[in-house]
């Protein structure tokens, strides 16, 4: 083989490495960019006798991606996810019922402290009317507190269906990449380009479910839920979609088959929001629905077996239901009709009263946090909520951590280092020229050759 042809070679493998190194520098802020690299081997000699050989080629373009690191990068996003979603609502939920000024506990101590009021005079009207202006007020708290949860519950459930759309949207992109991505590979092209969008769509859906990822023989990736249920294989995607109910679930649909998944397992931004339902939001609703109809039962108890100031037998204060867990003041209830006293020829007869006052030493079962004094009831559950919410954002920050040393340890292998890429763009500059020379060499050579026999 000619000189001429040799150094061809070599100055067309420089033009492909130092394609490799503009590829690298100009994605060097790209997210997710994966790192290329030129991979030369050298031609050996096709003909019989001396020859040192016929050139180089270029063998491959190596992209620098490991797939552990890509794991462990995927592994910290769903954790991320899961303690990301919940904590908003975390936040929110204990400003409101920690507000001093519209809270439950609030609205208790003002109702016990009328009750306290009326006991100096029994049968003074306005301080009778004092105490059904506190009921109604304590009434409306609860209202409102439970609207607030509702609206919490709302605004999570569609969180939840939205990212199962979108699940389902990643998890047909990926499907879709493996497809390109083998074709790509087996007619012998480069799909570095497609294999980082597949990882970034993986990154992306492992920030919504926690997942399993393995690679096939022919390039493809398979990934599955945590559990092993299927959400791309091969070419193949599943649907997500949220099954409604108390504890809503995950239902996968894969090719024929149908799956269950509870929020247990799912991890992930969609299993943070699971979580957070079931374990604070759904037994705070419950306790304080339990709070409202043990204050009720308790008062409403009470003024049963007193009198009034006309010594009609005692009307309920408040009215509960119990299919809505609304609480609200009898409205047909005068301050007259208050029966505060325990015996019906003694009007001014205290002794009823004397009982509702020393209600908050009483004890209630909430779900929440299991028999408490009703005193103590709403501080403990704030209390246990700030606690949940303290625990989230610790374990928020370890994971923010985890996902940053996770991101650093992939860029140390797939991210773009400028010294190096200036150091190969100089290599490879000199490997081309250098080349050229070798061809403008051996051109005199051959214009002499020709004089000799001109």
């Amino acid at each position: 083989m000619s000189i001429i042809s040799i150094a061809l070679t070599g100055a067309q493998a420089a033009q492909v490495a130092l394609s490799t190194v503009s590829q690298n520098v100009a994605n060097a802020a790209t997210d997710g960019y994966t790192r290329q690299s030129t991979l030369l081997a050298s031609l050996g000699s096709s003909r019989s006798g001396v020859s040192a050989g016929e050139g180089v080629k270029v063998s491959s373009l190596q992209r620098f991606s490991d797939g552990y690191k890509n794991l462990q990068l995927w592994q910290a996003a769903s954790e991320l996810g899961r303690r990301e979603s919940a904590q908003p609502y975390l936040t929110q939920l204990e400003r409101i019922v920690g507000d001093d000024d519209s809270g439950i506990g609030a609205g208790l101590d003002e109702l016990f402290a009328a009750f306290n009021a009326a006991s100096v005079e029994p049968t003074s009207t306005p301080l009778r009317q004092q105490v059904i202006s506190a009921a109604d007020a304590l009434s409306q708290r609860f209202v409102s507190l439970q609207q607030s949860l509702a609206n919490q519950r709302s605004a999570i459930m569609q969180q939840r269906d939205a990212l199962a759309t979108e699940a389902t949207t990643l998890a047909t992109a990926v499907a879709d990449l493996n497809r390109q991505i083998t074709a790509a590979q087996a007619t012998g092209g480069s799909a570095s380009t497609l294999l980082d969008e597949r990882d970034r769509k993986i990154d992306a859906l492992a920030s919504i479910a926690s997942i399993q990822v393995v690679e096939q023989n022919d390039g493809s990736l398979n990934v599955t839920l945590r559990n092993g249920m299927p959400l791309v294989v091969g070419t193949r995607a599943a649907t997500l979609t949220m099954n409604p109910g108390t504890t809503p679930t995950l239902q996968v649909d894969f090719a024929s088959q149908s799956y269950s998944v509870a929020s247990g397992v799912l991890g992930g931004e969609l299993g943070g929001l699971g979580s957070y339902l079931e374990e604070v939001l759904e037994p705070m609703s419950a306790s304080v629905a339990e709070l409202a109809s043990s204050v009720a039962t308790s008062v409403n108890g009470l003024l049963a077996g007193g009198y009034d100031l006309d010594g009609n037998a005692g009307a309920p204060l408040f009215v509960f239901d119990s299919a809505t867990n609304r609480l609200s003041v009898n409205g047909a209830l005068s301050a007259r009709q208050l029966a505060f006293s325990s015996d019906a020829a003694k009007p001014g007869n205290s002794d009823v009263l004397q009982q509702l006052i020393a209600l908050p030493t009483q004890s209630v079962t909430l779900p929440l946090l299991g028999s408490v004094q009703l005193s103590d009831a709403w501080s403990q559950l704030v209390g246990d909520l700030g606690s949940r919410s303290a625990q989230n954002q610790a374990a928020l920050k370890t994971a923010e951590t985890v996902r940053d040393q996770a991101e650093q340890n992939w860029k140390s292998t797939a991210g773009v280092n400028q010294d190096e890429e200036a150091a190969s763009l100089i290599q490879f500059q000199q490997m081309y020229q250098a080349n050229m020379k070798v061809i403008a060499v051996a051109n005199e050579l051959f214009d002499s050759t020709l004089q000799m026999f001109g």
